[in-house]
């Protein structure tokens, strides 16, 4: 039996006090860093130890699966493994599934993965012209109005009361929601919001189904309580009855997820419509230095309070304090524009790991996802390894669920597809001999509109190529593995992945936008494109919205343990107008205005400005200097995006690529990679291995002027490189690299 008083050992004063408030309704007010699950888990283990609690009626409620998980297994630390934590949703699901045969009768209705193929469908129906992108706005207005009970002849109103900005015309809006609404009906569906309003709904109807939930729940505790919707705070209120054995849990500085219906406003009137309440405030700051610390709260100390949404902020700030060491002092760094900003950033990252840091420990935060692959350029060029967070998980990509029913039918039909279609010309009369698994795969793949020749150019045909390549590249490797292996178990071995959906762990720096970095935490982090338009980003209006958006300025912040770096750009392209503003919540930070200096007559330059090191040369003295923007050595045209820098032309110019040598090189860094353990990237990115197959440098000095090539790079992989490309072993850069007869070159290249 655990020892009640041992529980509370470690806590400091406040959190010993939130542990003993066991009884009557309960509101903590949590800091960022401040122990707030530390504090509430404890508390229910101790309830639990004192004989308070029984730990199997008490539900422990948070927002994602992870914090779920993450709070189970601390109460299992502590002794009350019985406690059911758990998501809004999953709770509501397992008591749905569990009363509706005897509410409703035969089994619970079957829950879309989706909303998007039905919104589709229902603009169709409705005449309304849609691509991916506005599917996908409009499943997100729809998941809004449902969280906020909405219904669809009332949506035009609640946007106007919400001051809410449609993402097309209102009366379109409410015809698709409908049409969604009878879609979802007639095929006997249910989404994710359907869970929590039939959950309510036979709460409401059968007071005996309730009588059953309440008896097996009598206490509550409610985790990031800023968070809810109303919807959920619907089906709170449903569990709990007339009780009041609630303990919420939240932070109304963190409010960031206002655009799916969350609002803090249970969190601060939690008082008011629980008079005996206890209210306690966790202020204590151990996660974060001071330095930090001190930015978080100038950050809100800044609002302004003329305003109706200023005072309601003012009345939540918690004011933290700072409990580690002093720390390094926060970077405020101007670049001139994004590439800049980038390599820069990559820079001091690569600083950091060469001076011992973890890369896992270290992450990149920016506003917008559309931000992140300029990032992702500048790390690989230095060989630093990263993982991207909230990005689409591969066996859910369209076209790959496409292409493994595809594999799938024709595994059912024997799998003998004419692997001669696998290609066209000289590739496709290779495959013909390879009958495989391989060559199969590749032949089914075909029939997705896969080629072996990538498209040219960036965006979502590339994506899609690039998806179904791997699952060619995948064929090979599992045939390899498994020489008697045919389609039908290549496709098992695919569904045993997509059911795992557990990608490799990477020790690579994490690339994030701010709303997905919420209750993360890293040792550094780097806040990259601090502007006006981006963050506040370019629609958020009103009054409520930019504190919203100071709000999530906040919650980046406060992921920071130690090494907290702010950066934006003035331009976004290299030699572009340098129009932009830095971040108007940058203006409350006196330590950034400290920081920053104004130069002369050459122009403003603060502390730290950087410059993309691909634009600079030596002069005569031996000194950089500035060359102007990287053009199209097609049409000589500035190059803006980072993946046409690094080829050195404009990707719709023709390209001199030879297939084969880029093949080679793609083999050659296939084998680095495996040698070293690392993804392929970090040796060289596709978009680098593209400019050295069409430019074909002859020397050492040629391969350095190719972007994505930089010093350690060079005198790790040039010799190997420069082999590949002269089919011989490399001369200085002092010796000519021209044969001296055509035929005599080609017997060297053929002999070595």
């Amino acid at each position: 039996m655990t020892d009640p008083d041992e529980l509370l050992a470690g806590l400091d004063r406040e959190q010993r006090e939130v542990a003993r408030a066991l009884h009557g309704p309960v509101c903590v007010l949590a800091g960022a860093g401040t122990g707030k699950t530390r504090a509430v888990t404890h508390r229910i283990a101790y309830g639990a130890a004192t004989g308070a609690f029984q730990p199997n009626q008490v539900l422990a409620v948070t927002f994602t699966a992870r914090a779920a998980g993450e709070m189970r297994g601390r109460l299992r630390g502590l002794g009350a493994a019985g406690v059911q934590a758990r998501t809004f949703h999953s709770a509501a699901l397992r008591q749905l599934q569990y009363f509706w045969p005897q509410t409703v009768g035969g089994p619970a209705p079957r829950i879309l993965e989706s909303k998007i193929p039905l919104v589709a469908e229902a603009a169709s129906a409705c005449r309304i012209k849609t691509d991916r992108a506005a599917l996908r706005d409009l499943a997100s207005e729809i998941e809004w109005c449902k969280s906020t009970q909405t219904a669809p002849e009332d949506y035009d109103s609640a946007v106007a009361k919400a001051q809410r900005v449609p993402p097309r015309e209102a009366a379109e809006v409410s015809r698709v929601y409908a049409a969604y609404e009878e879609h979802k009906r007639d095929r006997g569906f249910i989404d994710f919001e359907d869970v929590l309003l039939l959950t309510i709904g036979v709460l409401d109807s059968r007071p005996d189904v309730a009588d059953q939930v309440r008896a097996q729940y009598r206490h509550f505790v409610v985790d990031e309580y800023q968070d809810v919707n109303p919807l959920q705070q619907r089906l709170l209120e449903q569990w709990l009855g007339q009780r009041d054995s609630l303990c919420v849990v939240g932070d109304a500085s963190q409010t960031i997820y206002s655009f799916t219906g969350a609002t803090p406003e249970y969190l601060l009137d939690f008082p008011d419509r629980y008079r005996d309440a206890t209210v306690i405030r966790l202020v204590r700051d151990y996660r974060s230095t001071p330095q930090v610390v001190g930015v978080a709260n100038a950050l809100l100390a800044a609002i302004p309070q003329d305003t109706p949404a200023g005072r309601r902020a003012a009345r939540a700030r918690l004011e933290l304090v700072a409990q580690r060491h002093a720390g390094p002092p926060v970077g405020y760094t101007e670049y001139p524009d994004e590439a800049a900003e980038a390599e820069g950033v990559a820079e001091n990252i690569k600083k950091l790991i060469e001076r011992g840091a973890r890369p896992a420990e270290i992450a990149v935060l920016f506003r917008i996802n559309a931000q992140s692959e300029v990032y992702e350029q500048a790390l690989a060029d230095r060989g630093v390894p990263y993982v991207v967070r909230g990005v689409e998980r591969f066996f859910d990509r369209p076209e790959v669920r496409q292409a493994v029913l595809l594999l799938r039918g024709a595994g059912r039909s024997g799998g003998t597809a004419d692997s001669a279609t696998a290609a066209d010309g000289p590739a496709g009369e290779e495959e013909e001999a390879d009958d495989g698994l391989a060559a199969t795969v590749r032949a089914v793949l075909s029939g997705s509109g896969w080629s072996p020749k990538a498209p040219a150019g960036s965006g979502r045909a590339r994506e899609q190529w690039e998806s179904l390549a791997a699952l060619a590249a995948l064929a090979q490797e599992y045939a390899v593995g498994h020489p008697r292996a045919g389609l039908a178990d290549f496709v098992r071995e695919l569904e045993e992945r997509a059911a795992v959906q557990h990608a490799p762990v990477v020790d690579g720096v994490t690339l994030a936008s701010l709303h997905s970095a919420k209750g993360l935490e890293w040792d550094a982090v780097h806040l990259v494109g601090l502007t006006e338009g981006l963050l506040p980003i370019t629609y958020a209006e009103t009054e409520e919205q930019i504190e919203e958006e100071r709000r999530l300025l906040y919650v980046g912040v406060t992921r920071a343990r130690e090494t907290l770096q702010l950066s934006w750009a003035l331009a976004r392209a290299p030699g572009g107008r340098p129009s932009r503003r830095p971040s108007r919540f940058l203006d409350s930070l006196r330590e950034a205005k400290a920081a920053m200096t104004e130069a002369g007559a050459g122009g403003v330059v603060r502390r730290g400005s950087g410059r993309a090191p691909q634009w600079r040369e030596r002069n005569d003295e031996g000194r950089s200097k500035r060359t102007g923007p990287v053009r199209c050595r097609v049409c000589g045209k500035a190059l803006i995006e980072a993946v046409d820098r690094k080829l050195g032309r404009c990707a719709e110019c023709p390209s001199d690529l030879d297939q084969a040598l880029f093949q080679r090189l793609r083999d050659w860094r296939l084998e680095q990679a495996t040698e070293q353990s690392v993804p392929a990237y970090v040796v060289f990115t596709d978009a680098t291995l593209t400019a050295i197959a069409e430019i074909r440098p002859t020397d050492r000095a040629g391969l350095a002027k190719i972007p994505g090539v930089g010093t350690a790079k060079l005198d790790r992989y040039a010799d190997q490189v420069l082999t590949i490309l002269t089919g011989s072993a490399p001369a200085s850069d002092e010796e000519s690299q021209e044969p001296e007869g055509g035929a005599d070159g080609e017997d060297i290249g053929a002999s070595a």
